[in-house]
């Protein structure tokens, strides 16, 4: 059986290196042959992948951000539909990457109309809406929603779609942290520093809209109290040095964790920081599911801002998926004009300093942790999609 799966991004790139894994395993115990061929990244042909095209490094959020991405978008296309036309899989299986997996699934679902598409870790269409509620249409081309939200399964099945709520795989990861001391000896850093984990791009453009920002509010900190110590893991290798020169320029007490080691190390990291300033978006659960504090901000283009407000009417309750699962406040999170290094600073100082505040926080992460499901959920997921094949 062939298998192709497409995803893009660092984040996609990750769990569709945890899915791999669990195919492979699910696969094994089947006695089933299995070649997977994937759209996706580094970490996914280490699982054991065959990888197609490297799509970690060209995915966007906005219009303006995205047009720098649009040949190699076209170039990804043409090599995937020269796949479908010499090489037919017999399923497909999309993670994330909303706008290229949406095509994708329609473009199968024509040419091959038989072969089964499964959506795992689909759309948030439940919990953001453009105009007067308007949605993708990737119900009318899988047979299978694999979902990690109760909110998404609710979603989907309402509208008639095939639905499996299978939990969040987050929770396959969750790794018993090594004390503090320990973690703050494999990295190299005194125990009496306040870590303060930045956490600013998985695209490129991030880099432009988020790191300086981040960067401006950890100075300010750092001033308030020269005790912090940034360390800001990369999330590609093709950022480091942006970020390592980000931080001199930007006059930073830090250091940036190579993206070769940044996974390996994730654990350590968990357990030294005080507080994480972080872009949204998966790492912002990865902090809550390991009882880090942390701030959320964002920001794109004026020009994206603009069309998302005034002309599709984008609107979103939180930009956290901690809050948007939670239904409240629990992380706060600046976006646009709102993200601003003033703004952390006023809410790191009572997070670092205010313990009541710290352990208000992580109480309402274990209110989210309850919410997720249990875990084996990539080895669920691999099961409904070889039993699609089947």
């Amino acid at each position: 059986m062939r298998l192709l799966i497409s995803t893009g991004e660092v984040s996609g790139d990750l769990q569709g290196s945890f899915l791999v894994k669990a195919l492979k395993k699910e696969a094994a115990s089947r006695s089933m042959p299995l070649e997977l061929i994937a759209l996706g990244g580094p970490r996914m042909k280490s699982a054991g992948a065959e990888l197609l095209v490297n799509t970690a490094s060209i995915g966007a959020i906005g219009f303006w951000e995205a047009l720098p991405f649009v040949m190699p978008t076209l170039r990804a296309q043409a090599i995937v539909n020269e796949l479908l036309v010499e090489q037919p899989p017999d399923g497909l299986v999309l993670i994330d990457y909303m706008g290229p997996n949406i095509r994708l699934g329609n473009k199968v679902k024509k040419v091959l109309p038989d072969v089964p598409i499964t959506y795992y870790i689909a759309p948030q269409e439940w919990a953001w809406r453009l105009g007067d509620g308007g949605t993708t249409d990737l119900i009318s081309f899988t047979d299978k929603i694999l979902a990690i939200f109760k909110e998404e399964a609710e979603f989907y099945s309402s509208r008639g779609g095939n639905v499996t709520w299978v939990g969040h795989p987050m929770l396959d990861n969750l790794k018993k942290l090594p004390d503090r001391d320990e973690a703050c000896q494999k990295l190299g850093i005194e125990p009496s520093q306040k870590i303060l984990l930045l956490l600013p791009a998985s695209r490129s453009q991030e880099l432009k809209y988020v790191l300086p920002i981040l960067l401006k509010a950890a100075y300010l900190l750092q001033q308030y109290d020269p005790s912090i110590y940034v360390i800001a893991p990369s999330g590609m290798e093709s950022f480091e040095k942006s970020i390592e020169d980000s931080l001199h320029n930007f006059g930073v007490n830090g250091k940036v964790i190579p993206a070769n080691k940044a996974d390996d190390l994730k654990s350590c990291l968990f357990a030294a920081a005080d507080i994480a300033l972080a872009k949204s978006g998966t790492i912002n659960m990865e902090l809550a599911l390991h009882n880090v504090p942390q701030i959320v901000g964002y920001r794109v283009s004026k020009i994206t801002a603009f069309i998302a407000k005034n002309l599709l009417k984008f609107n979103v309750d939180h930009i956290s998926p901690v809050n948007l699962l939670l239904k409240e406040r629990l992380v706060p999170e600046l976006v646009q004009d709102m993200f601003n290094p003033k703004a952390i600073f006023e809410l790191a100082v009572p997070l670092l300093e205010d313990q009541q505040s710290r352990i208000d926080m992580i109480r309402g992460y274990k209110r989210l942790r309850e919410s997720l499901g249990s875990p084996d959920v990539t080895q669920r997921a691999a099961k409904e999609i070889l039993d699609l094949l089947t």
